[in-house]
């Protein structure tokens, strides 16, 4: 693995990426239980919203795991993004080459000879000066090349740990086998261990939960929680103690709830009051900074209702104003917001669950992003 170097930074309130233990909340016993389950061959299914810090906890994991065996392979893939067999394939692949890109001349020659046919094109990042790398793939090789990867990785001789994150994506790929193929491959892997994480409770539960698909049985589930708020409480007062300042806890509890304790969103408030104030002690403190952030991705907000429908839009200012929804079918919630037909209201549903606008809790429907809730409730 490559060298870890101590990251001092500015601002302690990461809501982007990971970047060591230091700047990561509790998550202790998440973390342990990942990195057992992992060292002992368990396969791991992680399930949870998304923003309440599933990537933060599989890094943090991964780090811990690179400090106890110091020649482990992580890999961690996000593949959302894409839209087939060959895109996952290629980003897979693209993960493992900048993986031994950080191992040394020995590493990256053994690849190549490996992969002949993938025609790594090598470059550097253009602001960060780290190197980067990205790969061909014909999309009629993919099976094989998936093939050849595992190949790879058994005879790598080193234990290896793959994150594949919002996992559930595969099931939207126009090739069928996908799951099957993969099932048959991790099987005979018994070097290669893996976590499957994913958004959308329903179709994780499909693919790991049903009896006729190829992944039944074949992992350990673990479910996410938004952090505890007295732990998340600690966290935050210790870096604004550690400039002098301090941080209500009345005001921080303000925070946790007006958003429901997702740590994304918090984290960017904390963000930007930890650059502006020294000490946070009241509420106007908080608005401003929770309306600095809404007005900063105002634009993005403006185009995200223009790719929507009238109907699918006069939902997401409803549930807006609401602030949570518990039968948006139902005729008083309809009535309230001149809505159209409970069908209309249905079809329009489901269009913004599936895109990430609005999401399920079990008290109710909400707009998922909570600024995007202050935007439209201020706009309309």
């Amino acid at each position: 693995m490559a060298k870890k170097t101590t990251i001092r930074l500015r601002n302690p309130f990461v809501y982007q990426g990971y970047v060591s233990p230091n700047y990561f909340c509790d998550r202790v016993v998440e973390t342990e239980e990942l990195i057992g389950n992992l060292r002992n061959g368990r396969n791991t299914v992680l399930i949870s919203p998304r923003r309440i810090g599933k990537t933060g906890l599989i890094k943090n994991a991964f780090y811990k795991l690179n400090e106890i065996e110091k020649d482990a392979i992580c890999i961690y893939v996000d593949i959302f993004s894409t839209k087939n067999q060959q895109e996952f394939v290629k980003l897979l692949g693209t993960a493992i080459t900048q993986d031994v890109l950080s191992r040394g001349q020995k590493a990256i020659k053994r690849l190549l000879e490996f992969f002949g046919s993938w025609r790594p094109v090598f470059g550097q990042d253009p602001y960060t000066g780290t190197p980067t790398v990205s790969i061909s793939i014909e999309p009629s090789q993919s099976a094989v090349t998936l093939k050849s990867i595992f190949d790879y990785l058994t005879l790598s001789k080193h234990e290896v740990y793959i994150a594949i994150d919002e996992f559930q994506q595969i099931t939207k790929y126009p090739e069928t086998g996908i799951e099957a193929l993969l099932r048959s491959y991790i099987q005979f892997a018994p070097n290669v261990h893996f976590v499957f994480s994913g958004s959308k409770r329903h179709l994780m539960t499909q693919i790991f939960n049903s009896s006729d698909r190829p992944f039944y049985q074949s992992t350990v589930s673990m479910g996410l929680e938004p952090l505890h708020e007295e732990v998340y409480y600690d966290f935050v007062h210790r870096f604004f103690e550690a400039k002098k300042g301090s941080f209500s806890q009345e005001m921080f509890h303000e925070v946790y709830q007006r958003f429901n304790g997702v740590t994304r969103s918090i984290q960017l408030i904390l963000n930007k009051l930890y650059e502006t104030e020294k000490n946070v002690c009241s509420e106007v403190q908080i608005n401003e900074a929770i309306l600095h952030i809404v007005n900063q991705s105002s634009m993005q907000y403006e185009e995200l209702m223009n790719i929507i429908t009238d109907n699918q839009q006069a939902l997401m200012k409803a549930i807006a104003k609401e602030g949570r929804v518990v039968s948006p079918q139902g005729d008083e919630f309809i009535k309230r917001y001149n809505l159209p037909s409970a069908s209309s209201v249905k079809t329009a549903l489901d269009v913004l669950l599936d895109k990430d606008l609005v999401f399920r809790t079990q008290a109710g429907y909400i707009v998922y992003d909570h600024f995007f809730a202050v935007w439209l409730n201020r706009l309309y």
